[in-house]
């Protein structure tokens, strides 16, 4: 069982406190960051380990525990951010961001950070890598469930969809693939560089059950994640996200993937962020 179980209400306050800490510890960061990729799954994240995993600072080896993969390993900042919030290590390891000899590398590393259970950066490998967990805990009889979170452009590596058939072939019904879809990547509007689009045909071709939310509304996430049956089917939740979603003057610009809150920006951020 999840130890938060938080209401909506505490759910979004929480998640204005994750966005603080990710427009700090990008401004921090001397090697940059991935400010609107981390942004646009703060709802996503939040409601996860705030409401809906089944795992805990000290669970970390419980064998029943759910397991969460990061697989769009670029928006680390933001897991960081939650990890830490959730009690996984301390806040102020995020002020060593990608700093020499820190815990917090660019990208997960589980060797080296509290809760993370996977390595990815290269895009495409973390579906995959979740389809032999859940085929694993399917055969072990094990209750645990495996989710992840994915971005859109991440879909235009041919590992996800050839996971994707493996993992309906096998009925994983504990299996959670949630797709942040913010229409934007590194190069500009995803539908211009590889339009997956209309991509919950697409999942529903290879077998899967597909819902949709609006990624940025916490009542909305947490609807569609506790609104998923076990029938046989993994299901999909196409989380309709902005990039940078939060801050005025970052949500829905490109230019963000990988820019950092600089000079005045971080106190315009921040003022945006208050608990109202």
């Amino acid at each position: 069982m999840n130890p938060y179980r938080y209401d909506i209400q505490t759910l979004e306050r929480k998640a204005r406190a994750v966005r603080r800490h990710i427009v700090r510890l990008n401004a921090n960061s001397p090697a940059g960051g991935h400010t609107g990729a981390d942004l646009s799954q703060v709802e996503l994240l939040t409601a996860l380990y705030f409401r809906v995993l089944n795992v805990a600072p000290d669970r970390l080896d419980d064998p029943q525990r759910d397991i969460y993969i990061q697989s769009k390993g670029h928006a680390v900042g933001c897991y960081y951010c939650v990890l830490a919030e959730a009690g996984f290590f301390p806040v102020e390891w995020l002020e060593t961001y990608q700093h020499a000899n820190s815990h917090l590398p660019g990208h997960p590393v589980r060797q080296k950070t509290p809760g993370i259970e996977l390595n990815t950066g290269a895009l495409g490998h973390g579906l995959p890598v979740a389809v032999g967990l859940a085929l694993a805990a399917k055969k072990s009889n094990s209750t645990r469930r495996i989710f992840l979170i994915t971005g859109d452009g991440e879909l235009a590596e041919g590992s996800n969809w050839e996971a994707a058939l493996a993992a309906a072939h096998y009925g994983l019904d504990n299996l959670v693939i949630i797709n942040d879809k913010n229409n934007l990547q590194l190069a500009g509007p995803t539908r211009e560089i590889m339009n997956t689009d209309p991509l919950a045909d697409k999942w529903r071709a290879f077998g899967m059950e597909v819902s949709e939310c609006q990624g940025n509304d916490m009542a909305s996430v947490v609807a569609a994640i506790e609104g998923l049956q076990q029938n046989g089917k993994p299901n999909v939740i196409i989380a309709n996200t902005t990039k940078g979603a939060g801050i005025s003057f970052i949500q829905g610009r490109p230019e963000w993937h990988h820019r950092v809150p600089k000079g005045e920006e971080i106190a315009l951020a921040l003022e945006e962020l208050k608990d109202e």
